[in-house]
């Protein structure tokens, strides 16, 4: 999975869960970007997403990844 698609499936789980969702792209350095939902956060790089790097992104947000 990439950024972009990573990105797009947190704000409809953001919608569908009903909870606030932000990306803001100066929060991070160089490529990188900080996303939030609720009030948890996770740095999102641009680009390809390892396994390991997805896994843990979505643990920082709090989301199962059956649900996700």
């Amino acid at each position: 999975m990439n950024s972009r698609e990573f990105i797009r499936r947190a704000r409809s789980y953001a919608r569908k869960t009903e909870q606030e969702y932000r990306f803001d792209p100066a929060r991070g350095k160089g490529s990188h970007g900080r996303l939030y939902i609720g009030s948890h956060f996770t740095t999102v790089k641009q680009g390809e997403l390892s396994k390991g790097t997805l896994a843990a992104m979505l643990r920082q947000l709090g989301i199962d990844r059956k649900e996700f």
